[in-house]
């Protein structure tokens, strides 16, 4: 059957669940996973085939769209800040918005001088999609990656490998810890901050494959990783250490007081290219 046939199986047979734009964007990124072509390749070659086997792969992933699982666990593999990373049920799916986390813990830290070993630790490292781009991308890393499931953890470590970086890693229920042991320059999180409340808004492909325990607070604390988070950042960041942060947008105003009643200085709440608060920096010194 040709590819270009087939886009319009596809396009038809999804059309009651996703708009004709996010069907086409799934139906290049399975190109691209299944065939190693590209959009353009495909217009180039509108003669390509595919033969029994793909077409069976084809109609799996078709499938489990109309059950409306995300198309990065179907694939089990998404890119994130131009690097490849496995994902899994037991894994966020890395969005935009923690690319632009990514981008701003780089450009504040390009000038640190090359013979200083910066030290990073990424606090719920899920997929370890933070950690491993900031060890990738900042030559003078260490870089650590943490986590309260296990299950996650080998997923970071298996992107570890992929993308060729040297990371410790290590298995930790953040809430239950007193103190983390090593003094850091960096602690960034991008914890669980969707409240109860406002499961409404989620979507189906989200609400039923994702994983709840890297999603969802209770309503009554919602801020509950980020005052832990922070309480532990006072102990063990260096000096000039840095403390950033992913947050409910919803919550920019209380979650930069709680850092301010915590004794953290130069925060800035950051909005993502949604418009949306989404990021926080601060440090302990002026």
């Amino acid at each position: 059957m040709l590819l270009k046939e087939y886009k319009s199986t596809f396009l038809k047979e999804l059309s009651s669940l996703y708009d004709e734009k996010e069907i086409e964007s799934f139906f290049y990124i399975v190109l691209e996973s299944f065939h190693n072509i590209k959009r353009i390749d495909l217009a180039l070659n509108p003669a390509m085939e595919m033969d029994a086997m793909q077409l069976s792969r084809w109609r799996n992933v078709l499938d489990e769209l109309k059950k409306e699982k995300p198309i990065q666990y179907i694939l089990g593999e998404t890119e994130f800040y131009g690097l490849p990373f496995l994902v899994n049920e037991n894994t966020l799916i890395p969005r935009p918005e923690t690319e632009e986390l990514v981008e701003l813990i780089i450009s504040n830290n390009r000038t640190i001088q090359k013979s200083y070993i910066l030290k990073i630790l990424d606090i719920g490292t899920g997929s370890g999609c933070i950690g491993i781009s900031l060890a990738k991308n900042i030559a003078n890393s260490q870089v650590a990656l943490l986590d309260v499931s296990l299950r996650a953890l080998l997923v970071a470590k298996k992107n570890a490998a992929i993308n060729k970086v040297n990371v410790d890693i290590t298995h930790m229920d953040i809430i239950e810890t007193t103190d983390l042991n090593t003094q850091f320059d960096i602690i960034v999180s991008n914890p669980p901050y969707v409240r109860n409340l406002e499961k409404a808004e989620i979507k189906t492909n989200v609400l039923e494959y994702e994983p709840h325990l890297a999603l969802f607070v209770e309503d009554h604390d919602a801020l509950l990783f980020y005052r832990k988070i922070a309480q532990l950042a006072k102990k063990n960041l260096s000096e000039n250490g840095q403390l950033y942060f992913e947050i409910n947008q919803y919550l920019g105003k209380e979650t930069v007081e709680l850092l301010e009643n915590l004794g953290f200085k130069n925060i800035k709440l950051k909005k993502d290219v949604y418009g949306n608060d989404r990021m926080i920096s601060c440090s302990l010194y002026k």
